[in-house]
């Protein structure tokens, strides 16, 4: 190449980067949140859901944007998660929606109701049958817009002081349930109590509340409610795949970049992936330990099962009558539910009762 072509062709690069860089700057400042989950740090994997959505948004952003994340309490109470998102305390939390029913109970439908979704039927509503959209449009009233970040899977029905055999011993049972679901077991003489999970044992164990549900094996085994309570019952009828959501402030999130706020929401999906998985991984080898431990494990007695289903239609039914909101959701949810069992009871039902059974048989 003659030097004065050089010369000509490395000017006009240079002035490209002179104009590009600053542009790239700017469309990839600093950015640093702080993010308020209503989970301990003990509790690796509902916990660790929002650190490693945090992990991902910095390393898709080659660290520009930086969310610390922060336990429960150590900010704001376990339950206040949403609040500091909602008044700009934080510009971000990890919490389960139903916490918040006392706001509205709309909130509820968002991460799970008894008789609901399953997991995988959750994230086929949130994410492809508009479930995302309608709650999106609720949350606007809160100044926060929430993005899936984190399921569980079935939970388990919860640990009991004594044994469960027909719904009237649930009757004047003080139980630590939270949300509609605690509303559905107050019709059947049960005492709803809505406490965090870091509190849960000590209640237990003094006696304070007679049962409590969390997740499952893995994370009830860390908090040690078996030994304070010998009965484990499942399933989790309120709990099918509950969604635990990323809030952000609207505020906030709207300020952000286009491709920051794309990083941010897939690094939520990235999220609402690896922790359902990971619930999946571990909760085998943490129920048999359990069992080896002792522990009487139990399925709802049938008859259970169909009380608290017909107290959960009532109270849907109730609550739809004085709230619009709740109603459009849980019609919406409900439709969805019985598509969706209408596919699953064809495939994926009598694939995994063979492949339960093919087991059984060893």
């Amino acid at each position: 190449m003659k030097r004065r072509q050089f010369i000509q062709t490395a000017a006009i690069g240079a002035a490209a980067s002179a104009v590009a860089a600053p542009a790239i700057a700017q469309s990839s400042p600093e950015v640093k949140w702080r993010l308020t989950s209503s989970f301990p740090k003990s509790l690796d994997t509902i916990y660790g859901g929002a650190e490693y959505m945090a992990k991902q948004v910095s390393e898709m952003t080659d660290g520009k944007f930086q969310i610390q994340v922060f336990a429960a309490g150590e900010i704001v109470p376990a339950l206040q998660a949403l609040d500091a998102t909602q008044n700009g305390t934080v510009e971000a939390c990890h919490t389960v929606s139903y916490y918040y029913v006392g706001k509205d109970p709309t909130f509820a439908i968002a991460a799970s109701v008894p008789f609901g979704l399953n997991a995988r039927q959750q994230n086929s509503w949130l994410f492809q049958g508009g479930g995302n959209e309608l709650f999106n449009e609720f949350y606007k009233k809160y100044s926060v817009i929430g993005v899936p970040c984190g399921n569980t899977g079935t939970q388990m029905g919860g640990w009991f002081r004594k044994e469960i055999k027909t719904s009237a011993d649930l009757n004047g049972l003080k139980m630590r349930i939270g949300g509609i679901a605690g509303q559905v077991l107050q019709k059947l003489g049960t005492v709803p109590q809505q406490i965090g999970g870091g509190d849960i044992y000590p209640a237990l164990e003094k006696g304070t509340i007679d049962a409590a549900e969390w997740v499952g094996p893995y994370d009830d085994e860390k908090l040690g409610f078996n030994k304070v309570a010998p009965y484990y019952y499942y399933p989790g009828w309120w709990e099918g795949g509950p969604t635990v959501h990323a809030f952000f402030n609207q505020e906030k999130f709207n300020a952000l970049p286009k491709h920051y706020q794309s990083i941010l929401t897939n690094a939520c999906v990235n999220a609402n992936t690896w922790m359902q998985a990971r619930y999946d991984m571990q909760n085998p080898g943490a129920l048999k330990r359990l069992v080896g431990a002792g522990v009487q494990l139990r399925p709802f007695p049938q008859e259970v099962m169909e009380a608290c289903l017909k107290a959960s239609n009532e109270l849907y039914a109730e609550i739809s009558a004085k709230n619009e909101d709740f109603k459009k959701a849980i019609n919406a949810m409900v439709a969805y539910r019985n598509e969706e069992y209408l596919w699953f009871q064809v495939a994926e039902f009598t694939f995994d009762n063979f492949m339960i059974r093919a087991r059984a048989r060893g």
